[in-house]
């Protein structure tokens, strides 16, 4: 048989969408915006809808006006990002630190397509892998490295923002006002700490108001963290509070936060190996192979049926890999 049947290739082709946006509906309804949206609801307000969480008499009338204000504030914080959901490429080169344009990032994407074509077509593979191999270098390989550089980026912005917290909870214990605290932490602070606050101080002598400059840094770094820095600063301003000290709790939560993150990484490291060896090891063994036995494997790659062998053998590593990655991904 020369070739694979085409209602038998038709089929597994079908089979493969179907499962594909099984999947993605799946994703979104447990991990979607929206479901995202109501556990923050009721972590934030200990309760769920039409249930107010239970207070005792004493206290019961002094928590509420701020439980409502910090549940009106996250749920505005919360629609304004779903409404910049999308395709958001300039806000993503941004949060990456990159300096480039739009059009210098696409054009960028582009030449590496045509290079990585030109590169297969050389090498003498199949039209299928000429293809593959350009929307791989054009598109995925540009993406994961802005991804990957804009999780650095957050990570290291976590990593110093509770110390900048500290600063601003000595600085208003010494009489200094929350921009002169900010101006201090842009002056002293490393990237991309002190660049995030440099900018909200800028944009403050600009005329903005700190929320809008708060709202613009969480566009940069779209952190939990700083989330909720912007929720505790909009609050002491509009029902008052001794800011040192909810800015200290805060910084308490933080720490305790990125305590539990490191940890979660540490008992997933074990995981995080074995999917890198697993993934990894269909590719070693195929470049051994190509040296060791060239026709044996030469086979995928001249017949048909090596080439939907290829084909589904990608598809079900790369779901293997994803399925391992969300397991040991954990939202803290």
């Amino acid at each position: 048989m020369n070739g694979l049947p085409t209602g038998l290739l038709l089929f597994v082709t079908v089979l493969l969408l179907v499962g594909a946006v099984a999947g993605v509906l799946v994703y979104s309804v447990v991990y979607g915006p929206k479901a995202r949206l109501r556990r923050r609801i009721s972590q934030t307000i200990g309760g769920v809808k039409g249930k107010e969480p239970a207070v005792s008499k004493a206290g019961a009338a002094a928590p509420a006006p701020r439980r409502k204000a910090v549940h009106a504030k996250l749920k505005e914080l919360e629609d304004a990002r779903l409404k910049k959901r999308g395709y958001k490429l300039r806000e993503e080169l941004t949060q990456a630190g990159w300096s480039i344009t739009v059009r210098q990032f696409v054009s960028g994407s582009i030449l590496a397509g045509l290079l990585a074509a030109t590169l297969a077509y050389v090498a003498a593979l199949p039209p299928l892998g000429i293809v593959a191999f350009a929307i791989a270098a054009g598109l995925g390989l540009p993406r994961l490295l802005l991804k990957t550089l804009i999780g650095r980026r957050l990570k290291r912005f976590t990593g110093h923002f509770a110390d900048a917290i500290d600063v601003i909870v000595r600085g208003i214990r010494s009489g200094l006002p929350v921009g002169e605290c900010f101006a201090m932490i842009a002056r002293e602070m490393p990237d991309p700490v002190g660049t995030e606050f440099r900018l909200m101080v800028e944009a403050q002598r600009l005329g903005l108001t700190l929320d809008d400059a708060l709202q613009k840094a969480i566009d940069r770094v779209p952190t939990a963290e700083l989330r909720f820095f912007a929720i505790v600063i909009a609050i002491q301003q509009t029902t008052g509070g001794n800011l040192a000290e909810t800015l200290a709790k805060l910084s308490e939560v933080l720490r305790a936060r990125k305590r539990m993150r490191d940890k979660v990484q540490a008992m997933s490291s074990e995981a995080k190996a074995s999917a890198g060896i697993i993934g990894s090891l269909p590719i070693i063994v195929g470049l051994i192979l190509s040296v060791v036995a060239p026709d044996y494997i030469g086979t995928l790659f001249r017949t048909d049926i090596g080439h939907f062998l290829l084909f589904l053998g990608v598809c079900i590593m790369g779901t293997g890999v994803l399925v391992m990655r969300q397991m040991i991904q954990f939202d803290i």
